[in-house]
């Protein structure tokens, strides 16, 4: 259903086998922007929403703020999406320093990041966590397993193994690759460049993904999430199209099986989707991922 413009038109297909279309989920929303903060302390302020797989916690830090994991379960993910943030992560040995603008990937166990300017920070987890998956307000949207994704199962180990990694977002635009994309153990993270102006309303791309959720964090701009629930057998069951506007910043999170497209509505606009685990058909795209180098595939 891409424009055949679209880097997106040339993905391998899904595997045969989804589940069919026996129940429906709805959207979840973290509208940060609106809704009150789940934490507010010496740190700043911080607030958490799931998905089936993945925790995303959003932070206003202030200056010098310490965020810590204690026995982390797996590894996780650290975005800095503006510049001037330093930033220092560290766990066990190795400590990595960044100006901001920056992905950081943080390993298992115990790590510190301290925030020595303050400022927007993201940390992205798997839901292996039940200390942060506790702190999300639609965590009861999540008590039973929805039945369309399947099982979190983290990629392969990093040959070199668990370390803490940096990586600036500073990526020049390459003909033939779709945005800027990293992966680890348990999260993908897309971030296509800003974009400026509005949408084109004429060349939207709405598609759909079998098996596992988009979630879309907005970083800037106002945007509106288009969602299509496909019939059920039982029309009780039926989802009206929903149109969803949200600000900045905010997290959406599609459902598996909804058809959807985004649009932008402002001067400057800038999305982060994120998935857990991560993308095969991504993956399988030489040269998207940039740091396919250090993660290997599943056996295929």
């Amino acid at each position: 259903m891409y424009d055949k413009t679209d880097l997106r038109s040339t993905l391998a297909g899904s595997p045969a086998g989804a589940a069919p279309v026996d129940r429906l989920y709805d959207a979840e929303y973290g509208l940060f922007y609106r809704d009150p903060p789940v934490e507010e302390d010496a740190r700043g302020r911080s607030w958490y929403v799931r998905g089936q797989n993945f925790v995303i916690a959003y932070s206003e830090a202030l200056p010098g703020a310490v965020f810590e994991r204690t026995g982390q379960a797996d590894e996780y993910m650290v975005l800095l999406p503006d510049e001037d943030t330093p930033a220092i992560a560290a766990a066990g040995d190795r400590t990595e320093r960044s100006g901001g603008y920056a992905l950081f990937v943080m390993p298992p166990g115990d790590s510190r990041l301290v925030l020595e300017k303050g400022g927007r920070v993201v940390r992205i987890f798997s839901a292996q966590s039940p200390d942060l998956v506790a702190k999300c307000p639609n965590a009861d949207a999540y008590a039973d397993r929805h039945a369309n994704i399947p099982p979190f199962r983290p990629w392969p180990e990093p040959p070199d193994g668990y370390r803490v990694r940096h990586y600036s977002l500073d990526v020049p635009v390459e003909g033939g690759r779709f945005g800027r994309i990293w992966r680890c153990t348990t999260i993908m993270l897309n971030i296509p460049n800003r974009q400026k102006g509005p949408r084109d309303l004429t060349r939207v791309s709405p598609h759909h993904h079998d098996d596992f959720e988009q979630c879309s964090l907005a970083l800037e701009g106002e945007w509106r999430h288009h969602m299509r629930w496909p019939w059920a057998v039982d029309m009780n069951k039926w989802h009206d199209d929903v149109h969803a506007r949200v600000d900045s910043p905010s997290v959406t999170v599609i459902p598996a099986q909804v058809i959807h497209t985004s649009t932008w509505h402002s001067d400057v606009n800038q999305l982060v989707d994120i998935f857990a685990p991560p993308r095969l058909d991504f993956s399988l795209k030489p040269g998207w991922v940039l740091n396919e180098s250090d993660y290997p595939m599943p056996a295929q």
